[in-house]
């Protein structure tokens, strides 16, 4: 972040110097970077610059959760719930929307999905009470609080192989196979430790095509 004191902070105007900072905030993004974006913006056609604007107006005003899944969405409940061709019965369980993209783009699920916004963590001090474990029980418990009304019948666990996920899955299998569904996880074509954002589709589509039950 620019510092007030910095004598290269107070060779720009002061909106730039702000516009710098807010870019300087954004993950993986140092100070160079940031001076970088400003001034493409800078040069950038205003019309140009004003979308980018809008876009990201629009984006805090219009996007939220959906109210079944916690997939991001402009539309309650989301496209992927709405959608009469998924198999409702059958919800995988991921981490972050980030994660269901990444799936998605494999194009080798059918059913819906479920996102916990995060996984357990007790040394980082994020226990079961900071996940979405509640609305993910409901829906097993009540098919009216699932996708479409339709009953589940088997939860897939695709978590992020590392201790973390493992972890999360192992708490979520114990409470899931009380309720009397199937549970089964994604199969382990993708190495431990890794994350699913990061796997190509054809691991991802691997994965699904061999998840594997979870024993009771």
């Amino acid at each position: 972040m620019l510092m007030r004191d910095d004598p290269i902070a107070g060779a720009y105007p002061e909106c730039v110097n702000r516009l710098i900072e807010q870019f300087s905030k954004l993950p993986g993004i140092g100070r160079r970077s940031a001076e970088r974006l400003a001034f493409h913006l800078l040069k950038a056609d205003p019309d140009d610059a004003m979308q980018l604007s809008r876009a990201i107006a629009d984006v805090k005003q219009s996007v939220r959760h959906c109210g079944v899944c916690y997939n991001l969405t402009e539309e309650d409940p989301c496209g992927i719930c709405r959608n009469e061709r998924r198999d409702a019965s059958l919800v995988m369980v991921v981490e972050q929307p980030r994660d269901l993209i990444s799936l998605e783009q494999t194009g080798m699920y059918g059913g819906v999905y479920h996102v916990l916004m995060g996984r357990l963590d007790p040394l980082a001090g994020i226990g079961p009470e900071h996940l979405t474990l509640g609305d993910l029980f409901a829906r097993i418990d009540d098919s009216s609080r699932n996708s479409r009304s339709v009953a589940v019948r088997e939860v897939i666990l695709g978590l992020n192989p590392n201790l973390e996920g493992d972890t999360t899955a192992l708490h979520l299998a114990e409470d899931l196979q009380r309720r009397g569904v199937r549970v089964s996880r994604l199969a382990r074509g993708i190495p431990t430790g890794s994350q699913l954002e990061y796997a190509n589709r054809a691991v991802l589509s691997d994965a699904i095509q061999g998840r594997q039950a979870m024993s009771e």
